[in-house]
């Protein structure tokens, strides 16, 4: 997801999202660990995409305060 799309979201949708990004990644986590995972480039994937939420989150949370 771009961070564009991200700019759209409430602050309590980024707040979901990044919690849903952070479940995906523990269970990518998980796969790679037991060998089931076959796109290994998915990890990196959720990393910046867990950071683009954060970071959306932070600058809607400052602009706010």
């Amino acid at each position: 997801m771009k961070a564009s799309e991200m700019n759209g979201l409430s602050v309590e949708e980024l707040t979901e999202k990044a919690r849903e990004l952070r479940g995906e990644l523990f269970n990518a986590k998980v796969k790679k660990a037991t060998g089931q995972l076959e796109d290994t480039a998915k990890l990196g994937t959720l990393r910046r995409d867990i950071a683009r939420a954060e970071t959306v989150l932070r600058e809607k949370r400052g602009a706010s305060t």
